[in-house]
């Protein structure tokens, strides 16, 4: 892992600090709160990353889908970061509700905390800690006290680091729990040796890290090999018919419940053994006896040389896997390959190619040096003499042991180095037909071997599947912008004595397209002012909004009266026979006057800020919605609209919150207004929608218009 950095300093001008501490801070809070594992995870610099540091308690594979984490991530440490506060997971089914991802690869009964490390001004990391399914639903005072304490004395002591240039670094990875362990070295004494041997049933002690440190000669009759073979390796590596991922995760569901857990294996090519793991904050130890009973044969483990070394172990997969269905644009998919995909399988370099109308297009890449070398890709036809453009076209995987082979078959990449010795082409194929191609680069010569191939062309499948969905994704999304855009207008026209801004924000669910609408039209001697939500959050809604705002400008042009206004959009409304309704708020304006004229249909009240600062709820009177009533009137009212004020139309979605009293909303819109409303009006805009233009999900549209009335001099 690279060097962390907490400060600005160049890295040449660090120092390293001399004692570990962040293993130390880490054992500090596992001990005073009981945790059997844990890891520190430390920010390089202002990169919106979490890398992990150091680690204790467990091995790192069981956290390797979250070595390195961006701030982003669905997952506790980076929530932590992100909200600036202690995340609590209190067991399994808490995880699965909050956390998917983490409970796939995870299924066991755990609790976890992640806490941030940070100063006031800084965040130097996070911190996670677990303890066994048997810990109460609930963190405790005393642990949340003793946590928080800790973490932010580890942000001090980073922060001092960070202002005296001394880097703190990663550090080994603590598999010795120390003194969270019971007593060390149980089966160290001589007699205690004799004594085990003499069990007529097997027993195995493991480590954390599953390598075997004792087993008895009873365990090496029923496996099969000799005590000396067994002897500091991983059980299900040394015995040929272990070595399947279902035993594999036994024993890491017993080390992170730390609840003992059993299961039954056929040895070949007929008996049947039954082991039971026991487990502690320093270990395993193992049992193994022939099995009474077996209800069902299951097929054999793999036979000696059929499993080689995983690429990507079974976690990995599943967190690839689970976080590829969770993407949305090209551009995801693109961060997830660069983030996740591509440091597991051992790739410095990626690049993500579509193919449409016969011809390459770079999606994204990460990781080359020159750009270029990759965006000159851009436009190439499938026809092209290159192994990009051939894994595409004939939907073929092709994998480069290094430059010399490349260059073999493409003499044309003489010319064109990417600084890289290595190369994987893979076919991104979905339902059948080809999507585009993923590029991985290596630093250094590679020899895929055929293990590796299929999981790389497992893994292409997956990306494919998820780039599939992104670009069609992407399509709709530009569709739904570009009609959005269209029917609303693409500037507020300049009127004398009147300054105007608008703002417009779509819900987050479905095509991020909605019936909210406003305008402002310029209808000599006098200006009109509209504000207007159409029922739905879809093209059908949007249409009819397009509609309905040229209807207003229509009937404003010809000169109708706002009453008059609103009555024949009305009609309209229903001869379309739409089911759906709307609301609006019209006014006919008259700056030189100072006076406004308003025609309200079921719309929420517009608010106005006096000069003073006071902010008035002009609760006016109406009709209903749109589309109810052929026959439905609507009164005006005249409100005062002097220089100085402010007039705030807005649509149901910037005050209504799940919760929220319709009125204290409105009320609380009003406070802000007031607060603010000196500001200049793209200011004050900004800041009265800047809760929902922050918001991750928004459940309805937002428009806001803002009109101050100006003395022209």
């Amino acid at each position: 892992m690279p060097e962390q950095t907490s400060g600005q300093a160049p890295a040449s001008a660090w120092a390293p600090v001399g004692r570990p501490v962040l293993s130390l801070a880490l054992t500090s809070m596992m001990d005073a709160v009981g945790a059997h594992s844990g890891a520190v995870y430390l920010r390089p610099g202002d990169e919106p990353v979490l890398e992990m540091a150091v680690m204790a308690g467990l091995p790192r594979s069981f956290a390797a889908p979250w070595e390195r984490v961006g701030l982003s991530a669905p997952i506790p440490v980076a929530e932590a970061v992100r909200e600036r506060r202690l995340v609590w997971v209190g067991g399994q089914e808490d995880m699965a509700r909050r956390y998917p991802r983490i409970a796939v690869v995870l299924p066991y009964p755990f609790a976890l905390a992640a806490l941030p490390v940070a100063t006031g001004s800084r965040v130097y990391g996070a911190v996670f800690l677990t303890w066994p399914g048997s810990h109460p639903p609930e963190l405790s005072d005393r642990e949340r006290h003793e946590l928080t304490s800790a973490c932010e004395r580890l942000a001090l002591r980073l922060e001092r680091a960070a202002a005296r240039n001394r880097a703190v670094l990663a550090e080994s990875d603590l598999l010795e729990a120390g003194p969270l362990g019971g007593v060390s070295d149980t089966l160290g004494s001589l007699e205690a040796a004799r004594m085990v041997a003499r069990l007529p049933y097997g027993m195995c002690s493991l480590d954390l890290s599953g390598r075997v440190g004792f087993a008895n000669a009873a365990a090496s009759d029923l496996l099969g090999v000799a005590v000396s073979g067994l002897l500091g390796s991983q059980l299900w590596a040394s015995v040929p018919w272990l070595n399947d991922p279902i035993y594999e995760e036994r024993y890491r569901a017993a080390l992170i419940s730390q609840n003992a857990t059993s299961f039954v294996a056929l040895r070949p090519p007929s008996e049947w053994l039954s082991f039971r793991l026991y487990p502690s904050t320093t270990g395993i130890s193992v049992r193994i006896s022939r099995a009474r009973a077996v209800s069902e044969m299951r097929p054999a483990g793999p036979k000696p040389g059929d499993a080689p070394t995983r690429l990507v172990s079974m976690s990995q997969a599943l967190s690839m896997a689970g976080a590829l269905t969770e993407t949305v644009s090209v551009q995801d998919v693109v961060g997830l390959v660069a983030d996740e995909i591509a440091p597991a399988v051992g790739s410095q370099a990626l690049a993500l190619l579509g193919a449409q109308a016969g011809r390459l297009h770079v999606l994204g890449h990460h990781g080359y040096p020159d750009p270029h070398a990759v965006e000159r890709f851009d436009g190439m036809p499938l026809t092209a003499p290159t192994p990009g453009a051939h894994a595409v076209a004939h939907g073929v995987p092709a994998f480069f042991d290094s430059r010399e082979q490349l260059e073999r078959l493409y003499p044309a990449r003489h010319t064109s180095p990417d600084g890289f010795a290595a190369w994987a082409y893979l076919p991104l194929i979905a339902s059948g037909r080809p999507v585009g191609a993923c590029v991985l680069a290596y630093a250094e010569p590679r020899r895929f071997s055929t293990h590796e191939r299929a999981v790389l062309a497992s893994l292409a499948g997956l990306i494919a599947q998820a780039l599939d969905r992104a670009l069609l994704y992407d399509v709709k999304h530009q569709l739904a912008h570009g009609l959005q855009a269209a029917l609303l207008p693409p500037s507020l026209p300049s009127l004398a004595g009147l300054e105007a801004t608008a703002r417009y924000l779509p819900a987050t669910r479905g095509m991020e397209i909605g019936g909210d609408f406003y305008d402002l039209v310029p209808s000599p001697p006098l200006a009109a002012a509209v504000i207007g939500d159409v029922q739905g959050h879809n093209v059908t809604a949007a249409g009819l909004m397009g509609q309905i705002r040229t209807a207003v400008r229509a009937y404003t042009t010809v000169g109708q009266e706002p009453g008059e206004v609103m009555r024949s959009t009305n009609r309209l409304l229903i001869d379309l026979g739409s089911e759906l309704l709307a609301s609006c708020l019209y006014l006919r304006l008259d700056p030189a006057r100072g006076r406004a004229v308003m025609a309200r249909a079921g719309h929420p009240p517009p608010l106005l800020r006096r000069p003073d600062g006071r902010v008035r709820v002009l609760d006016l009177a109406g009709g209903p919605l749109l589309g109810i009533d052929d026959s439905a009137t609507y009164p005006t009212t005249e409100v005062e609209l002097s220089p100085g004020c402010v007039l705030a139309l807005y649509t149901d979605g910037l005050i209504e919150t799940p919760g929220v009293d319709i009125e204290d909303a409105v009320a609380d819109l009003g406070r802000r207004l007031g607060a603010a409303g000196d500001r200049p009006l793209e200011e004050l805009a900004d800041e009265l929608v800047g809760h929902y233009a922050a918001a991750e999900e928004r459940i309805d549209d937002v428009a806001l218009l803002l009109l101050r009335p100006r003395e022209d001099r």
